[in-house]
């Protein structure tokens, strides 16, 4: 299953890591729809709103189905046929869909069948492995193995917001696949555009950790052909719907499990957290300092804001919550992270169901 994700890349960092070839072979960015409703965040669930991909085509007609969009939906998909004038009173879980019974729920088989494919962008997702012995439960955070760069190999110290950004600029972000529909209100009033995760078996590595997984697309060529609807059909698409073992993940802090946490915390390996002997930087508490002033609230049009600086936010009142301490200094153990210091995680032998 996935019920929890990380998507907290400022919006053109999330525009550049997403550069495609259109059917001319031209290299492009995906246009931003209804960007301000983008709110970046460490820990989304169910019912907040992420960015998806999905083809021109669904939002303009006439266009080109190989060109693309990013559009922020809200995460549970409501069916297009729902009669209620609350989309929170649909009686069941639509956040995710099984792909063995994709073509048996009204749900899910109605927006395939009109070519609604689309792919739900990540920085990676969470899942819980309890221990059968406790009853406890461990999170994990499971992402795309990352590529050393140039760039993040030159990050000493993250003195302020510009070299922060370098710092996660090269992400790539988990391409999942999933379905997307769009629900009019009975009594009128503007769309509502959601989405589900498909879901299938869990691969080897993860199959300690929990039985499913999302579905991910894993190179250009699987996301190319999923969203390109026009020109694939939903039963040549259904053939991506797999497993994939290009997976890596780390053991978090039991500060992710609340939704209402939204700090780097949630994502540092459990490890980096635990080590005591780190001590923060001269550079790391300014950046301690420079988080703590920062807010995750949508940015007031009203308010003068520098050029191409989307850099992203934190709000002070959850850093206050945060099990860290500033000695240890969040800034800096993310920035170590990100240097891929080698992880020595063990993998679970038995698998576990939440």
């Amino acid at each position: 299953m996935c019920g929890r994700t990380s998507c907290h890349l400022p919006k053109e960092v999330l525009a550049r890591a997403c550069a495609y070839r259109d059917r001319q072979g031209q290299r492009r960015l995906p246009e931003w729809r209804d960007p301000d409703r983008y709110c970046p965040s460490y820990n989304k669930s169910p019912q907040s709103s992420s960015p998806v991909l999905l083809s021109r085509l669904h939002v303009e007609k006439g266009a080109d189905s190989s060109e693309r969009i990013i559009a922020p939906m809200r995460w549970g998909l409501v069916p297009s046929w729902f009669k209620e004038a609350d989309p929170s009173k649909l009686q069941y879980n639509t956040s995710n869909c099984r792909s063995d019974t994709i073509m048996e729920k009204r749900s899910f088989k109605v927006p395939l069948g009109k070519g609604r494919r689309c792919v739900v962008l990540a920085d990676g997702f969470y899942e819980w492995q309890r221990c059968q012995r406790t009853n406890r439960t461990q999170p994990y955070f499971i992402y795309f193995p990352q590529i050393k760069t140039e760039k993040s190999e030159s990050m000493g110290a993250a003195d302020g917001p510009e070299d922060w950004e370098k710092v996660w600029d090269n992400w790539r972000p988990l391409t999942m696949a999933g379905l997307f529909d769009c629900w009019e209100p009975p009594e009128g009033g503007d769309c509502l555009y959601s989405y589900t995760i498909i879901t299938v078996d869990s691969c080897k590595g993860l199959n300690g950790i929990h039985h499913r997984m999302p579905a991910i697309l894993d190179g250009e060529e699987a996301v190319s052909m999923w969203l390109d609807f026009g020109e694939v059909s939903a039963q040549e698409a259904l053939k991506l719907i797999h497993p994939t073992e290009n997976i890596t993940f780390h053991r978090v802090s039991s500060v992710v499990n609340s939704s209402r946490n939204n700090t780097p915390e949630c994502l540092l390996p459990l490890r980096l957290l635990g080590r005591k002997e780190l001590k923060a930087s001269g550079s790391s508490q300014k950046m301690l300092q420079w988080l703590a002033t920062k807010s995750p609230k949508k940015q007031d049009t009203k308010t003068p804001q520098k050029a191409e600086s989307d850099v992203p936010q934190w709000s002070s009142q959850f850093l206050k919550k945060s099990p860290l301490s500033p000695k240890r200094g969040g800034a800096d153990l993310l920035e170590r992270w990100l240097k891929r210091e080698k992880e020595e995680e063990p993998v679970a032998k038995r698998p576990h169901t939440q």
